[in-house]
């Protein structure tokens, strides 16, 4: 097991040094060509930020085991929420200003919402997939919208306008992209080699490996990202990045597994981690919502979710290992 432990940390050094490169790469080739801010942020580095997961997904539905991409899927929605901005508002509350992230956030709720109305009959089909693949279809073409009708004064674009890189050429940014999508398909194969065996080893599911240590894993590069913004003040970037990241997990990672390698859900996917999922995003939305002209996040909540998030992690590692 060993070597498989080697395995799966030398996979997420990759994933997250790979996540990097590439929304760097991706963020920089959209700006020398003249796309806005606000654009490159709500789709390009949204869907980047994921990149993670999507490559995972592609070489877990790929061998055969999709139990681990839609474990890594709601795992990580659920670390995002609970363990990255709990985390980060325990530290410093976070301001919730953009009136375009509120707009985001329903479509979260929606996208959770659509994603458990596919899981009710219990499998997985290639018509799931293709339908979650048109939801992101059309959640992209809605953010661009969104993303070109926002004001130019919304807290959100002066965030991206600030992290996205400026003074990349071309043809560095190009390279970057490429250079970070092949550390992020190495860095896949190696945790999802180890995670299977880990799995194996431990007698436990691919789901359980998936939800807990993949999705920390995975999550770690959104963690680093929400952190350092919410230290410079950029609050909008900070829960922007996750429900941006979440939104992708579910429509690209979990579209990708059932297009590539239809299944059976696992009876503890609808019994427990789906509505789970559910409730996380519910809370957060209650938390940020705007009920007295002043939406955010402060240090108790971040206190409760950071709690309710291991008290999770605690149930289901003692329920299966």
């Amino acid at each position: 097991m060993l070597l498989n432990i080697v395995e799966v940390i030398g996979g997420l050094v990759l994933l997250i040094w790979g996540a990097d490169r590439f929304v760097h790469g991706a963020a920089a080739t959209a700006r020398n060509l003249g796309v806005a801010p606000l654009l490159i942020g709500l789709t390009i580095v949204a869907f980047a930020t994921s990149a993670p997961e999507i490559l995972v997904s592609i070489v877990a539905a790929s061998r055969g085991e999709p139990d681990l991409a839609v474990g890594n899927a709601i795992g990580s929605n659920i670390a995002n929420i609970g363990l990255v901005l709990g985390s980060i508002a325990i530290i410093r509350p976070i301001e919730l200003r953009s009136a375009t992230l509120r707009r985001e956030m329903p479509a979260l709720l929606a996208v959770s919402l659509l994603t458990v109305s596919l899981f009710l009959d219990t499998f997985l089909s290639r018509i799931d997939g293709f339908v979650m693949l048109t939801g992101l279809v059309i959640v992209m073409i809605w953010l661009a919208r969104l993303g070109m009708r926002s004001a130019a004064t919304d807290p959100l674009a002066e965030d991206y306008a600030a992290e996205i890189p400026s003074h990349v050429s071309t043809v560095a940014a190009i390279l970057w992209l490429l250079v970070g999508l092949g550390t992020l398909l190495v860095g896949a194969e190696l945790l999802v080699e180890g995670a299977i065996e880990i799995a194996r080893a431990l007698g436990v599911s691919e789901v359980v490996i998936g939800i807990t240590l993949v999705a920390i894993g995975t999550s770690l590069p959104e963690l680093a990202v929400s952190l350092v913004s919410a230290m410079k003040g950029e609050y909008g970037l900070a829960i922007g990045n996750i429900v941006g990241s979440n939104i992708f997990n579910l429509l690209a990672v979990i579209g990708i597994a059932a297009a590539i390698e239809p299944s059976a859900l696992a009876p503890s996917v609808l019994s427990l981690h789906i509505f789970v999922m559910v409730a996380f995003t519910l809370v957060l939305f209650a938390m940020t919502y705007d009920y007295d002209g002043k939406s955010d996040l402060s240090r108790l909540e971040g206190f409760a979710l950071l709690t309710a998030y291991i008290a999770y992690l605690g149930y289901v590692l003692t329920q299966n290992l």
